[in-house]
């Protein structure tokens, strides 16, 4: 019965807070400036520059194979982990992807508020991971192999990261998010990989289908300059597909929530397109449009700051309540 408690007050604090959304959006809001579009890169290891790191944060690298060099990230330890009295403790992982343009200094506000809620016993200590995904890779590993940030991420950094440090190195331990570009990668690989997460927040994060928009007349163009020619590439990198195959193992272990503000229009149809999927499915999650808010990071935040890590600690509760019953 609390474990139901828990998840009713959850949604209804989600509600609210979507209601009060309303009220905050309805002062005019600038539009959008529309950014060129610009083909993949990435910087593996980038420099803090005037940035200054939050309470807890550190700048770090490890090696990958699959990039054949080090890459950058930056890590979040709670309070207490160096104690000398928590030595035997394990902590939850949240994995948070930045959107495009980003590097692994990334997503600050997120991680001061879990830090002050956990100093204030809001939330329980958790580990925070950001990683470096380049721009315009959206998380995937391009076809000639210059840009493996998938197999990077899912295949070594991961790994690396429960070798090298007090985690839950398990899917009940584990959490994926990530804004815009990062939302749309946190929700791929959790729908591709739902073994290795128990918990998805895509933050306003296109959901395309993929696999519609291979042309082999267009090799120049994305996605097909960095999908490339093979159809079942497109295929294996489509949400829509990936949930199908998937389903039943995403329904016994993913807990989903999904955020977008009503005035991002370029991001919102395949957002709702996606939810509608997720309903066809009888996959449950909880949704969220935000009244008025265009694609507005800093400004997401704010209005849900309170409640903001409450899903992914509802969800690591469940998870790791189902593991300890079996």
């Amino acid at each position: 019965m609390n474990l139901i408690f828990r998840c009713l007050a959850i949604c209804l604090g989600l509600i609210c807070f979507a209601g009060l959304a309303e009220a905050q959006q309805s002062a005019p809001q600038k539009k959008n400036k529309a950014k060129k579009p610009t083909g993949p890169s990435i910087v593996w290891v980038n420099e803090l520059g005037d940035k200054e790191l939050p309470t807890g944060v550190t700048h770090r690298t490890f090696h990958s194979e699959a990039a054949g060099q080090d890459v950058g990230y930056c890590l979040y330890l709670p309070p207490g982990y160096d104690d000398e009295k928590n030595k035997a403790l394990r902590y939850p992982v949240i994995y948070n992807l930045h959107g495009n343009g980003g590097n692994e200094f990334h997503s600050f506000e997120d991680v001061e508020v879990l830090h002050r809620g956990i100093v204030s016993g809001k939330w329980p200590p958790m580990i925070v991971v950001l990683p470096n995904g380049g721009r315009s890779t959206f998380y995937k590993n391009s076809y000639d192999g210059r840009f493996p940030i998938e197999t990077m991420f899912i295949r070594e950094m991961i790994p690396y990261i429960d070798k090298t440090y007090r985690t839950i190195a398990a899917r009940h331990g584990r959490c994926i998010e990530g804004f815009s570009m990062g939302g749309r990668g946190s929700t791929r690989l959790a729908i591709k990989y739902p073994d290795m997460f128990c918990s998805l927040f895509c933050q306003a994060g296109n959901v395309p289908r993929t696999s519609e928009n291979f042309d082999p007349s267009m090799p120049d163009v994305y996605p097909n300059n960095f999908l490339g020619p093979d159809i079942q590439n497109y295929i294996d990198n489509d949400v829509f597909k990936l949930l199908e195959k998937n389903k039943w193992k995403i329904k016994r272990g993913v807990r989903i929530l999904i955020a977008c503000g009503t005035k991002d229009g370029g991001h919102l149809p395949t957002v709702r397109d996606f939810h509608a999927a997720l309903v066809e499915h009888n996959i449950d999650h909880t949704y969220i449009e935000l009244e008025g808010l265009g694609h507005r990071r800093t400004e997401m935040i704010k209005t849900l700051r309170p409640i903001w890590f409450n899903y992914h600690v509802e969800s690591l509760c469940r998870a790791a309540e189902e593991h300890a019953g079996r």
